[in-house]
C-alpha cells in the first residue's frame, strides 16, 4: 500500500467517523450514563437531570475527536493489505486478523482521551455550577492515579476486540456476497467497478446488519469499561468487573443501555462505513 492510499483511508475514515457522529450524537451522553453505577436519569426537552436535582451537561457536538477513527481504518486497510500477500486474499482470517490490529492498535493510541470524554460525560454537577472542562479532568486523573490512571478501561475495549472482529467478518462477507452478485447481474466487465446510489445502500445494510450482531454478542465489555472509567469506583479489572456486576446488579445490569446504544450505534456505523466507502471510491477513481 502507498503513502497515497494511507493517507486516502485516514482521510475517508476521518470523514466516516464526523459524519456518523455528528448525525448522531444525541444518544452518546444517554448511553454512558446508563452504563454508569450511579446515576438514574430522566429525559427533559435537551437536557438530562437526575433525580437529585444535578444537571447533566447538554450534549455537545461531536469535535476533532471523532477523527481518531481514522486510525483505526487506516491500520485495517493497511494490515489486510499485507496480510492478503501473506493468507488467502480477502479470506475470513484476513479479515478478522485484520480487524484485531486495527482495534489493538486505535486502543492503545486513544485510550487516554476516551476516558476523558466518559469521565466529562459523567461529570455531574447542582445546576448552577460550572462544569469540568477537559483540562481540569486531565488534572485530576493524574493527580488521583497518575498515569496509569489514563489507561483505565483498556482491558474492557481490548476485549472488545471482539465485536470489532465480528462486525467487520460480518461486514466483509456481505459485501462480497453483494459484489457478486453484482459482477453476475452484470456481464460487461468494465463496468464491475463503475458503482452506484444502489451499491452505496448495499454497504450501508450490510454495516447496520453487522453492527447489529456484534454489539448484541459483545455488549457487555462496553458497561465494564465504562464502569472502569467512572472516578472513584470500586471496580480494578476486567474479570473483577464482571464478576461483581452481575452479582450486586443481576446480570440485566450488563446489558443497561443496550437499546440505547443500538439506536445510536446501527445508523453511525451505517452512515459512518458508507461515507468511508464513498470517500475511498472517489479519491480512488
Amino acid at each position: 500500500m502507498s503513502q497515497r492510499d494511507t493517507l486516502v483511508h485516514l482521510f475517508a475514515g476521518g470523514c466516516g467517523g464526523t459524519v456518523g457522529a455528528i448525525l448522531t450524537c444525541p444518544l452518546e451522553v444517554v448511553k454512558t450514563r446508563l452504563q454508569s453505577s450511579s446515576i438514574t436519569l430522566y429525559i427533559s426537552e435537551v437536557q438530562l437531570s437526575t433525580v437529585n436535582g444535578a444537571s447533566v451537561a447538554r450534549v455537545a457536538p461531536p469535535g476533532p475527536l471523532h477523527c481518531l477513527k481514522a486510525i483505526y481504518f487506516a491500520a485495517y486497510s493497511t494490515a489486510k493489505e499485507k496480510l492478503n500477500g501473506v493468507l488467502e486474499p480477502d479470506s475470513t482470517q484476513v479479515h478478522m486478523v485484520s480487524a484485531g490490529m486495527a482495534g489493538f492498535t486505535a486502543i492503545t493510541a486513544t485510550n487516554p482521551i476516551w476516558l476523558i470524554k466518559t469521565r466529562l460525560q459523567l461529570d455531574a454537577r447542582n445546576r448552577g455550577e460550572r462544569r469540568m472542562n477537559a483540562f481540569e479532568c486531565v488534572r485530576r486523573v493524574y493527580q488521583m492515579d497518575g498515569l496509569r490512571g489514563f489507561y483505565r478501561g483498556m482491558s474492557a475495549s481490548y476485549a472488545g476486540i471482539s465485536e470489532t472482529v465480528i462486525h467487520f467478518v460480518i461486514y466483509e462477507s456481505i459485501k462480497r456476497k453483494l459484489l457478486e452478485s453484482k459482477a453476475h447481474a452484470s456481464m460487461d466487465e468494465e463496468d464491475e467497478s463503475v458503482k452506484d446510489a444502489s451499491d452505496f445502500v448495499g454497504m450501508m445494510l450490510a454495516a447496520a446488519t453487522s453492527k447489529t450482531c456484534a454489539t448484541s454478542l459483545a455488549y457487555p465489555h462496553e458497561v465494564i469499561r465504562t464502569r472502569l472509567r467512572e472516578e472513584g469506583s470500586k471496580y480494578r479489572s476486567f474479570f473483577q468487573t464482571l464478576l461483581t456486576v452481575p452479582r450486586e446488579e443481576g446480570y440485566r445490569a450488563l446489558y443497561r443501555g443496550l437499546t440505547t446504544h443500538l439506536v445510536r450505534q446501527i445508523p453511525n456505523t451505517a452512515i459512518m462505513m458508507c461515507t468511508y466507502e464513498v470517500v475511498v471510491y472517489l479519491l480512488g477513481r
